[in-house]
């Protein structure tokens, strides 16, 4: 006598790994998300904080201007592999101590759209478009924005 499974347990198997599929793929999908906000978070708050560094060094130097007139020496923008929010001068002046390297069209990733323009991907066809203002020290997004109030809360 051998010992199988029968065709009915093995469709029942194969039933039941089907269903806990389909839960399980959308709850990671979302998981996925969600870790893109929380990288987007904590990397608005880094650079926020690498400006109030700045304003602070600034003032004990004495200088008219507190807030760095500029966030990196990037020129070119919409370009992939470009070191964000950093200037590589020894971390006199860096906003960040390591750049965040700009990729277009990449979930959790930014990149430079214009002067002191920035836009962070939460997915590949959403972005949050960051300001930065010079004589304010400001790095805001529109409110309005549902994913710009996830980011900035």
């Amino acid at each position: 006598m051998k010992n199988a499974f029968t065709i009915i347990e093995l469709v029942f198997a194969i039933v039941v790994i089907g269903i806990l599929a389909a839960i399980a793929i959308p709850r990671l999908m979302l998981t996925r998300r969600d870790a893109v906000i929380v990288k987007g978070k904590s990397q608005v708050a880094a650079i926020r904080n690498g400006i109030s560094l700045q304003k602070s060094r600034n003032m004990l130097k004495g200088d008219a201007t507190p807030y760095p007139d500029k966030l990196d020496n990037v020129n070119v923008y919409n370009v992939d592999d470009k070191p964000l929010f950093y200037f590589n001068d020894g971390n006199k002046s860096n906003i960040l101590e390591y750049p965040v390297y700009s990729k277009k069209n990449a979930d959790g990733h930014w990149i430079k759209t214009g002067a002191n323009a920035y836009a962070f991907f939460v997915t590949q066809n959403k972005n949050i478009t960051f300001d930065y203002n010079a004589s304010t020290g400001s790095f805001d997004c529109n409110h309005t924005d549902p994913n710009c109030q996830q980011l900035t809360q």
